[in-house]
């Protein structure tokens, strides 16, 4: 067989079939947001008048929370991702007729199978469409929210719903007052779909998982934990620098962003990180006081909360930035819708 023969189309063995790839968008960009926030409020007072061992003081001192939302005992996954979902596809202009992939961000689902997307997808209307779980805890809504731009940059769907949804007052040990005073229960969503120009930077990503035990949910007992002073440090060391690297990627200085919206965690952690990259123009989600963590859907919660009261203008550069189980992080800038 001569050299030529041999060595065929770059990238194709030799008598192989060529295969056709569709087109993509051009750009993409979250079209629409929504939330949903269950009725129940918890206060720090509510959670000491349960037995656990804290104080209002002690809890503002400690993460910067005042109360958190727990959903109703038969109000599932499901049920407040269908909720978040719904209002995003409104808000977006979108119909679910015009969704043909469905993807829900969680690690709260109570059994591993089914998956929350299909079922999801089937409540909305949305006929058939492609569904799966992303289940990378805290940093969820961003990998699910890429994984979606680039469905529609490849042209395997023409618009993307993403949904994070977070129930995780089922699996709180209500005697170590370390985590069941941070979590909360809310979903929230994104309809993201194509653009004439970039609505969505480069996403940069990563993962620790040297310290993939740093937060559990433990097999035995079902109860979430975390090794609080680890991520501390993790977060308040590592973070910083993600997110100066996602502006750069994107082209956007840290004093041009309008808005920062991190994950959810801790309010000392928002804070430092703020200060650290260097955003003194920037709107800084606090969502944490009034909602909690809850864990995949704090920043799309935040953000669309923040969008819903006018506090940042359409086509401001957002930035996002994901962080905790896995270890894994992901951060991106974004355009409001």
């Amino acid at each position: 067989m001569s050299d030529t023969a041999a060595a065929g189309t770059p990238g194709t063995a030799p008598g192989a079939a060529r295969l056709a790839v569709t087109d993509g968008a051009t750009a993409t960009r979250i079209l629409g947001l929504g939330h949903y926030r269950p009725s129940n409020v918890i206060t720090n007072q509510d959670l000491v008048d349960r037995g656990v061992d804290t104080d209002d003081e002690w809890i503002k001192t400690r993460v910067g929370i005042a109360e958190r939302r727990w959903a109703d005992a038969d109000e599932t996954v499901v049920d407040m991702a269908e909720q978040a979902g719904a209002k995003a596809l409104a808000n977006s202009g979108v119909a679910a007729t015009d969704v043909d992939l469905v993807l829900v961000a969680t690690c709260t689902m109570p059994t591993p199978v089914p998956a929350a997307a299909p079922n999801l997808a089937h409540r909305l209307g949305i006929d058939a469409p492609g569904a799966f779980d992303v289940n990378s805890g805290c940093s969820g809504f961003v990998y699910a929210l890429n994984t979606a731009s680039a469905a529609v940059l490849t042209g395997q769907a023409r618009n993307v719903l993403v949904v994070a949804s977070e129930r995780f007052s089922g699996w709180l040990d209500m005697a170590d007052r370390s985590t069941c005073i941070i979590l909360g229960d809310a979903a929230a969503a994104a309809v993201v779909g194509p653009a004439d120009a970039p609505g969505m930077g480069p996403v940069v990503w990563g993962s620790a998982g040297d310290q993939s035990d740093a937060v559990v949910i433990e097999e035995d007992t079902r109860f979430f934990k975390q090794e609080g002073q680890a991520v501390y440090r993790w977060a308040t060391g590592e973070m910083a620098p993600i997110g100066i690297e996602a502006c750069r990627r994107a082209g956007v200085a840290p004093e041009d962003i309008a808005a920062f919206v991190p994950h959810q965690a801790n309010l000392r952690i928002i804070d430092a990180l703020a200060r650290r990259i260097g955003l003194p123009n920037a709107v800084v989600a606090r969502d944490i006081v009034t909602s909690g963590n809850t864990s995949a859907a704090t920043i799309p919660l935040a953000l669309s909360r923040m969008v819903e009261r006018g506090e940042i203008e359409s086509g401001a550069p957002v930035l996002i930035l994901g962080f905790g189980s896995g270890l894994a992080y992901a951060g991106q800038v974004v355009l409001a819708p």
